[in-house]
C-alpha cells in the first residue's frame, strides 16, 4: 500500500507528441518521441516501446500522459527525459493512456 503522500510525489502531465521516429538502436522494437509538456514544462523525449499497437504516424499530434519527473535515464545514444503511460493489453502490448477530451499541454494529473 502506498499512502496520498507518496501519490503526490508522481508529477504525471498530459503533454503532445510533435514527433516521433524508429530507435534503431534500442534493443527492443521502441520508438523516440518528443512531447511537448508546454512553455511552463517544454518539450522532453521519451524511449517507448509501444510499437505494437502504435504507428508513428498516428503518434503525431496525439496528446498523452507521462511522468515527467524521473532521473533522466540513457537508452543507448537517447536520454530518455520522462515516462509515457499506458495499459498492458490481453497479449501483453502497451496501449497509451490519452485524455478523451483536448487538454492544455502541461495541465497535472491527479
Amino acid at each position: 500500500m502506498i499512502t496520498w503522500n507518496d501519490f503526490k510525489k508522481i508529477d504525471m502531465r498530459v503533454g503532445t507528441i510533435i514527433k516521433a521516429q524508429p530507435f534503431e538502436k534500442a534493443k527492443k522494437p521502441a520508438y523516440q518521441l518528443w512531447i511537448d509538456f508546454g512553455t511552463d514544462i517544454g518539450i522532453k523525449k521519451s524511449s517507448a516501446q509501444i510499437t505494437q499497437q502504435h504507428t508513428l504516424h498516428e503518434l503525431v499530434g496525439m496528446q498523452i500522459i507521462a511522468v515527467i519527473n524521473f532521473p533522466p535515464k540513457q537508452i543507448a545514444d537517447f536520454m530518455s527525459e520522462c515516462l509515457v503511460v499506458g495499459v498492458y493489453n490481453e497479449l501483453n502490448e502497451v496501449v497509451l493512456l490519452t485524455p478523451h477530451k483536448t487538454i492544455v499541454n502541461g495541465c497535472k494529473i491527479g
